[in-house]
C-alpha cells in the first residue's frame, strides 16, 4: 500500500484539502511529500493567523515548498489545494485543481480548468476503457503523453492552474465567501471520493454532515469495493488506475467549526 497523496489539514477555523497529482511521468519527489509539505505550512500559517489572506498564504506555501524541495516549474510534482475557512461569520472557500465542494441545497463549486483542455490523450484513454481494454501498456502510455501534454498548459493563461512551483498559481485560485447563516456545512472531496460516490449515487451529502470518521471511512470503502469488484477494468466509470486515493472533509459550521475527515489510502 502506498502513501496516500490526499491530505487533510484540520485548524481551528479551516479545513484543508491537497490532493496530490499522479506522476506518470518521473518527478524529483513524490506528490505525496509535495502535498503533505504545502499542507502542514498552510495549516501553520491558519493557525498563526485564522484571517490571513488565503491568496497570499497559498502562494508563499507554493514558494517555501518549491525552495524546500529544489523544485523547478515544469518539473514538479503539483497538487490541488481547497481551503475551507469560517471567518466573520461567513465561510471562505478557495479552490485550485478539481477538488470538489458541496454545500447546502445541492450547490457544488469545482475547479475544472484541466479538463476543459479536452486533450486527445485522455479522449483516447477513456474511449479504450469504456471499450473494455483496461490498465494496459497502451493505456499506461497515454497516461504519459497526456501528462506531458498538460505539463504544457499548466500555470499558463488559457491553460490550467494548480500548486507546483510557481507561486503565481495562487492568484489564480477560485474565491468564494458564502454567509455562514446560509452555509450551515461544507463537504469537501478529492476526485477520487466524489467522482466514484457520484457514479454510485452516493450523494446524500446532508446526511454526511454528522457522520463520524469511521463511518465516513465505509462510504469510501464502498468506492474501493465497488471500483475492484464491478468496474476491474473501469468500463462503467473510466478512470487513469483502478483507485485512485479517496478524502473526504464534512465540515459543520457553528459556533465553532466542527469537522469530521477521512482520508484513504490507495490500494493496489
Amino acid at each position: 500500500m502506498e502513501e496516500s497523496a490526499d491530505k487533510i489539514f484540520v485548524t481551528p477555523h479551516a479545513v484543508i484539502l491537497l490532493d496530490g497529482a499522479s506522476a506518470f511521468v518521473p518527478v524529483p519527489v513524490p506528490a505525496s511529500a509535495y502535498a503533505d509539505y504545502l499542507g502542514r505550512f498552510l495549516a501553520d500559517a491558519l493557525t498563526a493567523d485564522p484571517a490571513a489572506d488565503l491568496q497570499e498564504i497559498l502562494a508563499e506555501g507554493i514558494k517555501a515548498t518549491a525552495a524546500h524541495y529544489d523544485l523547478r516549474a515544469g518539473e514538479s510534482p503539483s497538487s490541488t489545494v481547497t481551503i475551507a475557512r469560517e471567518r466573520d461569520e461567513h465561510l471562505d472557500l478557495l479552490l485550485l485543481g478539481d477538488n470538489t465542494v458541496i454545500l447546502p441545497g445541492g450547490e457544488i463549486l469545482t475547479d475544472d480548468r484541466i479538463d476543459r483542455l479536452d486533450l486527445e490523450p485522455r479522449r483516447k484513454y477513456r474511449e479504450r476503457l469504456a471499450a473494455g481494454h483496461g490498465f494496459d501498456d497502451e493505456h499506461k502510455a497515454l497516461l504519459r503523453a497526456l501528462q506531458t501534454q498538460q505539463a504544457q498548459f499548466r500555470n499558463q493563461t488559457g491553460g490550467y492552474w494548480i500548486a507546483e512551483a510557481n507561486p503565481t498559481a495562487a492568484l489564480y485560485a477560485i474565491l468564494a465567501r458564502l454567509p455562514a447563516e446560509r452555509t450551515s456545512w461544507a463537504v469537501l472531496a478529492s476526485d477520487g471520493a466524489f467522482n466514484t460516490m457520484a457514479h454510485l449515487g452516493l450523494t446524500a451529502w446532508s446526511d454526511y454532515v454528522q457522520a463520524r470518521p469511521n463511518q465516513l471511512a465505509g462510504l469510501l470503502r464502498t468506492c474501493q469495493h465497488w471500483e475492484a469488484e464491478d468496474d476491474s477494468r473501469a468500463c462503467q466509470l473510466p478512470r487513469a488506475k483502478l483507485h485512485d486515493d479517496k478524502a473526504l472533509a464534512v465540515a459543520a459550521l457553528a459556533r465553532k467549526l466542527e469537522v469530521s475527515t477521512k482520508p484513504l489510502l490507495q490500494q493496489e
